[in-house]
């Protein structure tokens, strides 16, 4: 798993089709952090959320009933956003919520297209906090087409195969200016994906798509200078972000792709 927001579609939609109890939701929340506080943007958003004011509430059960109370279809109104510069599709335009989801690179949108709702945004305040910002929206945008499940998996697979030949183009030395061995940290970061467990209500297909692109995004993120890494020249930085740009977009379609595809079968299937 790799984002709480993804945590909150996924899991939240299985509860609200009936394939998984608001406690297993709960914990899977925990697993990001201890603590959970939710606070609405203002009162607006609190009337609509079932907050009282403005003022953090503990708890996750907080998001839950906030969620129930702008999607009652039962996780038919559910919607994952993950923008980034220059790919906000999705993102109702102008609001205060857009520009929150923007710079977490993250978000959970509830309630029907076309009808009011709200917008949920995830910030990480500290190793044990995670805070959410409840907006209210006065008109949700229609969602973007998603790619169906056998894109995704062919563009999955594509991903893998370019992101592993891109990390062994791009020169990277450590921080002592040894050359550095990649793996052990692609390594710790698919483990920590892997700690964030999905409903085994998940269509196979789905759950392998979330897994390729948890591999990938763990091979960029590495790529991307990350656990001490450096490109070796000006040009070689300015190289590597060219060509892990593309990448990074197919992972965020890929796993909005398969979220979509996810919550449109527990619908059907409630």
């Amino acid at each position: 798993m790799s984002s709480p927001s993804l945590t909150v579609a996924v899991w939240t939609g299985s509860w609200l089709s009936g394939h998984a109890a608001a406690d297993d939701v709960i914990d899977a929340l925990l697993e990001w952090a201890p603590m959970h506080l939710v606070a609405a943007h203002d009162e607006d958003a609190a009337a609509a959320a079932g907050l009282r004011g403005t003022r953090p509430v503990d708890g996750a059960a907080g998001l839950l009933t906030a969620i129930r109370r702008a999607d009652p279809a039962g996780g038919a109104g559910l919607r994952l956003v993950l923008p980034a510069a220059g790919d906000v599709h999705g993102l109702p335009v102008g609001t205060e919520f857009a520009t929150a989801a923007l710079a977490a690179g993250e978000g959970v949108l509830a309630g029907a297209p076309g009808t009011q709702g709200l917008g949920l945004v995830p910030t990480v305040e500290g190793p044990d906090v995670l805070h959410w910002k409840v907006f209210a929206l006065p008109m949700l945008p229609e969602p973007p087409t998603p790619p169906g499940l056998g894109e995704a998996e062919f563009t999955m697979k594509e991903a893998v195969r370019d992101a592993a030949a891109t990390l062994t183009k791009i020169q990277t030395v450590d921080t002592n200016g040894r050359h550095a061995d990649p793996r052990a940290a692609i390594a710790e970061q698919i483990a920590e994906y892997a700690r964030h467990r999905y409903p085994g209500v998940l269509p196979p297909r789905a759950v392998r798509i979330l897994e390729s692109a948890d591999q990938v995004a763990a091979i960029l993120t590495v790529a991307s200078a990350g656990e001490g890494l450096q490109a070796g020249s000006a040009s070689a930085a300015a190289a590597r972000e060219d060509a892990l740009r593309p990448l990074w977009s197919a992972v965020r379609l890929a796993r909005l792709g398969a979220v979509a595809a996810t919550l449109g079968a527990l619908d059907r299937h409630r």
